[in-house]
């Protein structure tokens, strides 16, 4: 049922190059667009719910040195301001960032087109982190629930047609990952996957540290794994987002940090959305050798 009192889902997000998105971020996009980026800028970006916290979290601790407390002492999205980012008196991506001392970590979900020129300009380091679409949709369609400002996003099934569709903020996953995954040979991008960080996140850590140029002694290396587990990061009000007012986003609806694992989607999905979701899956996908695993 359509909780009256919120907009319907389409009035709700204003376009931006064709791509939805919120229309507070859409008012605010020359600010993004002309952001002048530092040389020791890095920049995490990942289409949504793809472990944009996670990667962030580690960069924190190899960028301490594995300093927790330093790690806690202010919430995540403090210290990873989130770019594109504008809510009336609440959040401006673009202001946080200017009053930041460098070294600088920026979050952002833009599409390859949209990232703002001066960070390849400065040839600024690019992290992103690509997760596999049926999770992503299911970790999506939970967090349009919790958080509040969101429209009602219906039935699961007609989320994931809104997803198939592209009719989500930040538009088409496929368009969005097959363009980063087409500079993954820059050298000043590194593209790492949510399955692989999941299977092996110690190989994946020392990815990050390689490059980024740092030296890791292992004793720092066995820290940050044991820091950013879910289960630490679930119970860690620096990371958990639970620092937000409930009228911003309502943890009783569903965590923030759901369940942090691969395969979830199989218990949301049919048997028949998961058959037309794999068709319309491979016809959009057709030609890249872009290929996220489903499952570990």
């Amino acid at each position: 049922m359509m909780n009256s009192s919120k907009p319907a889902y389409a009035d709700y997000f204003g376009r931006l190059r064709g791509m939805p998105l919120y229309k507070e971020f859409i008012q605010n996009w020359h600010n993004v667009e002309t952001f002048e980026a530092r040389p020791d800028d890095l920049v995490i970006v990942t289409y949504p719910k793809s472990g944009t916290t996670w990667i962030s979290e580690i960069v924190c601790m190899i960028y301490t040195e594995g300093d927790v407390e330093k790690c806690k002492k202010d919430a995540i999205f403090n210290r990873v301001p989130y770019l594109e980012s504008k809510t009336e008196n609440v959040i401006d991506g673009v202001q946080q960032l200017k009053q930041m001392a460098s070294p600088r970590i920026v979050k952002s979900h833009l599409p390859l087109e949209l990232l703002p020129a001066s960070f390849w300009e400065k040839n600024c380091k690019i992290i992103y982190v690509c997760r596999n679409a049926k999770d992503v949709v299911v970790s999506y369609y939970f967090f349009f629930l919790m958080v509040t400002v969101n429209p009602d996003p219906g039935s699961f099934q007609d989320f994931v047609e809104k997803f198939m569709d592209g009719e989500v903020p930040y538009g088409s996953w496929y368009k969005h990952t097959k363009a980063w995954w087409e500079k993954r040979k820059n050298p000043q991008v590194l593209f790492l996957f949510y399955e692989d960080m999941q299977e092996n996140i110690r190989k994946e850590v020392l990815k990050v540290v390689k490059f980024l140029g740092r030296k890791i002694s292992e004793e720092l290396l066995a820290k940050i794994v044991r820091h950013t587990t879910f289960q630490e990061m679930k119970n860690n009000p620096s990371t958990n987002y639970t620092t937000l007012p409930e009228e911003v986003m309502n943890h009783k609806v569903s965590p923030f940090m759901r369940k942090g694992v691969a395969g979830d989607w199989k218990n949301h999905f049919t048997v028949a959305l998961n058959e037309k979701f794999d068709m319309h899956y491979k016809q959009q996908m057709k030609g890249s050798t872009l290929k996220p695993r489903n499952e570990i």
